[in-house]
């Protein structure tokens, strides 16, 4: 068999991503006219460094840094304190020096191998079709690195410039932007948990989306006309496979047309989505930024009225091709454009619409090299949510934070047509605060093994670069995979792991093969409704990480070093993830088998949730010791049922106790935030008397139905006990 060039580049970690400069880059470092920052420290416990070019000047506002940042008494004593300079070429930039041993993460949305230690990224949203790990810039900006010393400790550096930034990881960790200098924040931390939760009180957390969002989402490039749709939906139900989401790609649109539909495909939208509903299914629709230059099309028309549209250096209004043809680009940096753009909403989710995914917003322009519209495109800027005013600017300052505007835009114009429900946004194009806002993708992925592979380490860079609700699209959006039976396996093995990341959604291009659970045959559907019924079984505890993820900033989904920060065989491990402390997930990312996967110390039990047991093409699961796991039963939705019976998974330490945790609340709406929620904490400890009691202690004004409650107590030989009981608030068990 030949070697794989890209396996070989994995397993070193060093490649370089770009091509050009980067000599250059070294050259103009060493160079540079290097000079101290101004420091305070900040309410958040994260310091600022400030350069000498800002002090005595306003900051201008930060699409990032969005809580009030108040200064407090006292100098920052971290040891990652940044040394700014300006290069021979005038570019600003800041050095951080690293420890030997410093494991380097983050960056944002990057293929390739967990460990960033030897890369180099460039902050630019770029429409990245097809991408690989040679690719330097993919569709989102994340100016963050979060680093781990060798004794566990940790800090983590945000430059804080929306302008194109270069991040050099091949010898500390360097910054390097083509604009206006900036400040950089520099978090320290006792281990990467406090890093991410500072980072949290700096940049905000992400709200908690709606329950239904956590479940299996479905979609491909195009599903049309509405016939085909309901074929899908049917095609779900009758299988009895899980799935939550249906999704509609640009072809229901009338030429391309944003809020419209095309009549002749789709000529009831309203009554499909009303009976998509009756089926258990939500119902998302795609919005794209470009709007067709036609007089008489109302969007362009009140764009055009209003002077609502990106304009060029001269003066003129852009205009770039897209989908629709000729289109001009509202210009999402001003106040007025987000408010006119979250009012179009209103009317079209009267059709019953769920939710919205916004694509093509880094933003992507056809048949120009860059890919996007000019440079020196002008916006207009002006008063930012968080306070302050956004300058007026060229789009290079602005290209990187387009696509959070814009998904900023279709947040806050779901929230206003249904104030009772929390939006739910997908945006491709994203920038270091779009969790906010919105949930991601990893773009335009390929049917590969390497694709399926990055997806862990891509979901997980960007849950440590404050982004903790992503995913790929699962199965491969360009191309159909290696062929034969092999597409098969490979579908069936990302859909194992696809269906344990945060964000769970199928996908694929216009033109490829079905890759629907069941379009590969008999025996990879089984396989994909094992995979997404042990999803719904652990709901309870996802939908628990994401309350967590929504009050802390922590990942849902963390690479294995968190649960030893210091156990240097952790850091590289690519092939294995945490879901929150307790659930660890070995996958199978190959068509030759199983590897070696390096445990955290500590006693790691396997667990079943399906009674089929261990299956070949999916994960393996471990509990922690000490851990208690809430898991629910199976359902063809989220709300298909309560959740009853309630299964408690308890794993005793050396000790005899265990801890878990469960939050419950309506799913959607905002009671929640008014104390309709409910936090239970179980507890579970041998007695004196030998026996084992589990107790449940409950916080909050929700009560969820009655409900039985299923002990699995896992034994150290492997085998499980269950124990059934008709009340929560304390079990006893007889011990052996």
């Amino acid at each position: 068999m030949a070697t794989n060039p890209r396996a070989v580049r994995r397993a070193t970690s060093t490649v370089v991503c770009i091509s050009v400069s980067l000599s250059a880059l070294v050259f103009n470092i060493a160079a540079a006219a290097a000079f101290q920052p101004q420091a305070v420290m900040l309410q958040s416990g994260a310091a600022r460094f400030i350069p000498e070019q800002l002090r005595g000047a306003d900051l201008d506002p930060s699409p990032a840094v969005v809580i009030p940042q108040q200064p407090v008494p006292g100098r920052p004593g971290t040891t990652a304190a940044p040394t700014f300079f300006v290069d021979e070429d005038g570019r600003f930039g800041a050095r951080i020096a690293t420890e030997p041993g410093t494991s380097l993460y983050g960056t944002g949305e990057v293929a390739g191998p967990l460990l960033r230690n030897g890369r180099v990224t460039v902050c630019w949203n770029t429409d990245a079709y097809g991408y690989t790990i040679e690719n330097p810039s993919l569709y989102q900006s994340h100016p963050w690195v979060l680093a781990v010393r060798a004794d566990g400790t940790a800090f983590g550096v945000l430059a804080d410039t929306t302008w194109r930034c270069t991040i050099d990881l091949r010898d500390g960790i360097v910054f390097l932007g083509e604009g206006a200098p900036y400040p950089v924040y520099v978090i320290d931390g006792t281990g990467p948990k406090d890093v991410m939760q500072v980072l949290a009180r700096l940049t905000g957390t992400m709200p908690l989306p709606p329950r239904w969002a956590l479940g299996y989402h479905q979609c491909r490039y195009s599903y049309n006309p509405e016939s085909r749709v309901r074929e899908i939906a049917d095609g779900f139900r009758s299988r009895n496979i899980p799935c939550d989401v249906i999704w509609f790609d640009i072809d229901y649109m009338d030429g391309y047309r944003v809020f419209t539909f095309d009549s002749s495909q789709f000529p009831d939208p309203k009554k499909l989505n009303a009976d998509l509903g009756k089926m258990g299914f939500e119902r998302i629709w795609m919005i794209d930024p470009g709007i067709k230059a036609e007089p008489g099309y109302f969007v362009y028309d009140q764009m055009i009225a209003r002077d609502l549209a990106v304009r060029t250096a001269a003066g003129e209004i852009y205009k770039g091709e897209v989908w629709p043809g000729m289109c001009v680009f509202p210009d999402y940096t001003r106040p007025d454009v987000r408010a006119w753009w979250a009012g179009l909403y209103k009317d079209f989710m009267a059709n019953g619409v769920s939710g919205f995914w916004n694509d093509m917003n880094e933003p992507a322009v056809f048949n120009v090299p860059s890919k996007t519209m000019p440079e020196d495109n002008l916006h207009g800027g002006g008063a930012w949510d968080y306070g302050g005013t956004l300058p007026p600017g060229p789009h290079l300052r602005y290209h990187n934070v387009y696509g959070m505007f814009m998904a900023k835009g279709t947040f806050d114009g779901i929230l206003a047509a249904r104030p009772d429900k929390r939006p739910f946004v997908l945006t491709r194009a994203g920038y270091m605060g779009s969790h906010r806002y919105a949930a991601t993708w990893t773009g335009d992925n390929s049917a590969e093994w390497d694709d399926l592979e990055d997806s862990i380490s891509m979901a997980l860079n960007l849950g440590l670069s404050g982004q903790p609700f992503s995913g790929p699209d699962i199965g491969g959006f360009n191309g159909n995979g290696p062929g034969g039976e092999e597409n098969g396996r490979l579908f069936a093995r990302w859909m194992g792991v696809g269906a344990l990341l945060p964000f769970a959604r199928g996908h694929t291009g216009k033109g490829n093969i079905d890759k629907e659970p069941w379009a590969f045959g008999p025996e990879v559907e089984r396989t994909c409704r094992l995979a997404l019924q042990r999803r719904y079984r652990l709901m309870p505890y996802l939908y628990t990480l994401f309350h967590e993820a929504s009050e802390t900033g922590l990942p849902v989904a963390r690479p294995l070093f968190f649960a030893d920060p210091a156990d240097p065989a952790l850091r590289s491990e690519d092939d294995a993830f945490l879901l929150g402390d307790d659930l660890l997930v070995v996958c199978r990312v190959t068509p030759l088998g199983d590897r070696a996967v390096v445990m955290p110390r500590g006693r790691w039990s396997r667990i079943e949730l399906v009674a089929e047991g261990r299956h070949p093409d999916l994960p393996d699961l471990y509990l922690r010791e000490g851990a208690i796991l809430p898991c629910g039963p199976i359902m063809e939705w989220t709300s298909q049922k309560p959740l009853d019976p309630l299964t408690l998974y308890v794993n005793l330490n050396d000790r005899g106790v265990a801890q878990g945790e469960l939050y419950e609340d309506e799913g959607d709406g905002f009671g929640h935030t008014q104390g309709r929620a409910r936090r239970t904490l179980y507890s579970a400890a041998i007695a004196a008397d030998g026996r084992l009691y589990i107790r449940a202690a409950g916080i909050g004004d929700y009560s969820p139905p009655a409900r039985k409650v299923r002990v699995v107590l896992l034994q150290p030989d492997g085998a499980q006990r269950v124990i059934e009981s008709d009340q929560e608030s304390e079990i006893v068990i007889e011990m052996p």
